[in-house]
C-alpha cells in the first residue's frame, strides 16, 4: 500500500502532462504503466492486454455509440430544425424572445442525444441563422447556446453517466433517474437568468417577436413529437425494466429511422455520414475510457482506495465540506481540462474518498457530471465554446466567453443547491428502485 504523498505525486504528474497538451489516454496509460513497473514489475505490465480486453467487454459501454448514433440521425434527419422552429413559436413572446428557445431546444435535444458537444454543434447550426436579421445581443445569443449545451450530459440519457457508472459499478438506470430533477432545475435557472438580464437590459433581446396564432402553434407542435417519442421509448424502457440501458439505446435508434424518413432525409448517404461521425466519436471516447480503467486497476493493486479511506477517516471533514472542497478543485481544473479528462482522470482517486465519507454514489455521479458540464463553458478550454465559435465562423471567441459568464454563475448556484439538497438527485431513484 502506498501513502497519500505518493498518490498526490502521481495525480500531479498526470494532470501536469495533460496541462502540457499530452493526450489524456496516453497520459493515464503512461502513469498506470509507471506505477506497475515501479511497484510490481513485468507481471503487471503483462496484464495490460487482459485488462484492456476486460474493459472493452463491458456490455453497458455498447450504449455509448448507440446514443451518439441516435443524436446523429435526429440532427441529420431534419428533426432538430423543425423542433427548434416549433419551440420558438411557444417561447418567443417571453422577455428574451428566442433566447429562451435556445435553452428549451437544447434541453429537448439533450434528452435524446446524451452529448453536450453534439448539442452545442446542433443547436448552433440551427439557431445562429435564426438570429441573423434580428437585433439580439450576440454575446447573449452565444451564451444561451453554450448554457443549453451544458445540459447535454446532465439530462438523461447522458454518456457521462454511462462512463461514471461503468467506472464505479453504479447503476446507470439510477443515475439517469437521478439526473432528471437537477437537469430540470438547471433549465429553469437558465431561463430565469435570461429573464433577469432582459428585464434589467431589455435592449439585449432586440425587437419583441410577433404573435403566432394558437392554431398554428398547435399545428407545428407535431415536430416536437419525434424527439419526445424517442425520449419516451429510451427512458420508458429503462424505468419500467422492460429493457436495459443498452437495449433502450438500440430501440431509440430504431425509432429515429422513421422520423428521418418522415422528413425525407433517410438515405444511404445520410446514414453513411451518421456512422462515420459515430465511429470517430466512439473511438475517441473508448480510447480514453480503457486507459482510465487500466489506471483504476493499478490503483486498486496499490491500495489507493484503502489509503484514501484511511486519510478521510483520520481527518475531521464533514461530507458537505468535502463536496465544497471538490467543487473548488473541479472549478479550477475546468479552466484547463475538458470533461472527459476531468471525469476519468480524477475519479479513480476521488471516488474512494467519497465512499469513505459516506456520500451516496448516485448523488455523487450527478455532482461529478455537473462539475464536468461547468468545465464545458469555462474559458479558455471549454469545448462547447470553440464548437459554437467554429459554427459561427466570424467575430471573436471573446464574445462567446463573455456571453457564458451569467450562465456560469447560474451553474455555480446550482452546485450550491445540489450540495445542500442531495435529495434532489436521490429522490426519484429511491422512489422507483428503492433505497
Amino acid at each position: 500500500m502506498i501513502g497519500p504523498l505518493e498518490i498526490l505525486a502521481g495525480l500531479a504528474i498526470m494532470l501536469g502532462l495533460m496541462f502540457l497538451g499530452f493526450h489524456v489516454a496516453t497520459t493515464m496509460l503512461v502513469v498506470g504503466l509507471l506505477g506497475s513497473l515501479i511497484h510490481f514489475g513485468m507481471p503487471a505490465i503483462n496484464a495490460v492486454g487482459e485488462q484492456l480486453w476486460a474493459a472493452g467487454e463491458d456490455y453497458l459501454l455498447l450504449s455509448i455509440p448507440l446514443y451518439i448514433l441516435l443524436g446523429e440521425i435526429l440532427m441529420r434527419g431534419g428533426a432538430t430544425d423543425k423542433m427548434y422552429q416549433s419551440l420558438g413559436q411557444w417561447l418567443n413572446r417571453m422577455p428574451g424572445g428566442l433566447l429562451h428557445t435556445n435553452i428549451g431546444a437544447s434541453a429537448l435535444f439533450s434528452a435524446v442525444s446524451g452529448s453536450s458537444v453534439a448539442t452545442a454543434a446542433t443547436i448552433s447550426t440551427v439557431a445562429l441563422p435564426a438570429f441573423k436579421n434580428r437585433n439580439y445581443d450576440q454575446r447573449m445569443v452565444l451564451g444561451t447556446i453554450a448554457a443549453g449545451a451544458s445540459l447535454g450530459n446532465l439530462i438523461p440519457p447522458g454518456v457521462a453517466f454511462i462512463i461514471y457508472g461503468s467506472m464505479t459499478n453504479t447503476s446507470a438506470a439510477r443515475l439517469y433517474m437521478a439526473g432528471i430533477l437537477p437537469g430540470a432545475i438547471m433549465t429553469v435557472l437558465f431561463l430565469l437568468t435570461i429573464l433577469a438580464i432582459c428585464v434589467w437590459r431589455p435592449s439585449v433581446a432586440g425587437i419583441r417577436e410577433g404573435r403566432t396564432a394558437l392554431a398554428e402553434k398547435l399545428r407545428h407542435s407535431v415536430h416536437l413529437l419525434g424527439p419526445l417519442a424517442v425520449f419516451a421509448v429510451v427512458m420508458g424502457g429503462i424505468y419500467t425494466g422492460w429493457a436495459t440501458v443498452t437495449e433502450s439505446a438500440a430501440l431509440g435508434v430504431i425509432v429515429c429511422l422513421p422520423i428521418a424518413a418522415g422528413y425525407r432525409k433517410l438515405n444511404v448517404s445520410m446514414l453513411h455520414e451518421c456512422f462515420r461521425s459515430t465511429m470517430r466519436l466512439t473511438a475517441m471516447t473508448a480510447l480514453i475510457l480503457v486507459a482510465a480503467l487500466y489506471l483504476n486497476f493499478v490503483l486498486s493493486m496499490l491500495g489507493v482506495p484503502q489509503a484514501l479511506a484511511s486519510l478521510i477517516k483520520s481527518a475531521d471533514v464533514s461530507p458537505i465540506m468535502l463536496l465544497w472542497m471538490l467543487a473548488a478543485l473541479y472549478l479550477v481544473l475546468g479552466i484547463a481540462l475538458e470533461t472527459m479528462p476531468m471525469l476519468v482522470g480524477t475519479l479513480p482517486v476521488v471516488f474512494p474518498i467519497v465512499q469513505a465519507a459516506g456520500i451516496d454514489p448516485v448523488f455523487f455521479g450527478v455532482f461529478m457530471v455537473l462539475m464536468c458540464e461547468i468545465s464545458l463553458i469555462s474559458p479558455p478550454i471549454g469545448m462547447t465554446l470553440y464548437v459554437i465559435q467554429g459554427v459561427r465562423g466570424e467575430g471573436s471567441i471573446n464574445d462567446v466567453f463573455q456571453g457564458t459568464l451569467p450562465f456560469f454563475v447560474a451553474m455555480v448556484v446550482m452546485t450550491a443547491i445540489l450540495i445542500h439538497n442531495p435529495w434532489i438527485a436521490t429522490y426519484l431513484p429511491n422512489l422507483l428502485f428503492g433505497k
